[in-house]
């Protein structure tokens, strides 16, 4: 009599799920790697917080028996945490840098800005001429005025007056309010007459100024008279004065009798 003997099968051994675990030390590493260098702040806490769920989770496994690389799943956290926390220092550096750029921006537009001319009136900052009798003032305290055109009938010994032209004059006075002196050494106003903007050509004689001379001291004024060509058909005289090199030019928009 035979027998049939039928051993029992061994239970095929479980398979272990690290890949979560190995992923978190991946990101982990690459994560903190990030997180050294401020500017890529970002990328740092994207990665730390992938890192740092996925290897909580692979801990969890290796406690229920379904991964094995408890070390690894750890490690990963832990990195996870590490870059989250680079990534904060790092935001907090590069958004403090970047403050700091703005304001030293703003403090040289500012300092760009120091010069430029102001009118109470608001014609010059809308970027409108100026009108007969109208002062300009600058930061510095330089103030400017032109006064009105007056017809004359220059004498036998003028230069740059043409026949059939008219001749006119206008007083410009710049008046030093400032505290240090101005030296107006080259200063000399240009005029274009009409709506074409045909150019003004100074007229030189007697009493007539060419251009600003010397130094004005603070609480001084300087005054001078030029004269200029224009056509006969010309409805305006547009005057310019630039005081200086440091000073922008302003204009005068005058109406002709």
């Amino acid at each position: 009599m035979s027998y049939d003997t039928q051993l029992p099968h061994a239970p095929a051994p479980a398979v272990m799920r690290n890949g979560l675990g190995t992923a978190a030390l991946i990101l982990g590493i690459i994560g903190t790697l990030s997180g050294v260098i401020p500017l890529f702040f970002w990328l740092a806490g994207i990665l730390g917080l992938i890192a740092l769920v996925l290897g909580l989770v692979g801990k969890g496994r290796v406690k229920r028996g379904e991964a094995n690389n408890k070390g690894v799943a750890l490690t990963g956290a832990i990195l996870g945490l590490a870059a989250l926390v680079l990534s904060v220092v790092g935001a907090v550096i590069t958004f403090t840098a970047v403050k700091g750029a703005v304001d030293e921006l703003e403090k040289l537009d500012k300092s760009l800005q120091d010069t430029a001319p102001k009118n109470p009136g608001g014609k010059a900052a809308q970027g409108k001429a100026l009108a007969a009798g109208d002062t300009v003032e600058y930061e510095d305290g330089l103030k400017v005025t032109v006064s009105a055109p007056k017809a004359f009938t220059p004498d036998e010994f003028a230069v740059g007056h043409t026949e059939g032209n008219k001749a006119y004059q206008v007083t410009v006075t710049i008046e030093n309010a400032g505290k240090k002196a101005w030296d107006s050494a080259g200063t000399m106003p240009k005029a274009r007459a009409g709506k074409d903007g045909v150019e003004a050509e100074q007229i030189l004689g007697d009493k007539l100024g060419v251009l600003f001379e010397g130094s004005v001291l603070p609480g001084k004024k300087a005054t001078k008279t030029f004269g200029f060509d224009v056509p006969a058909a010309a409805g305006n005289l547009n005057v310019e004065v630039e005081p200086g090199l440091d000073h922008d030019a302003t204009q005068w928009d005058l109406k002709l009798g």
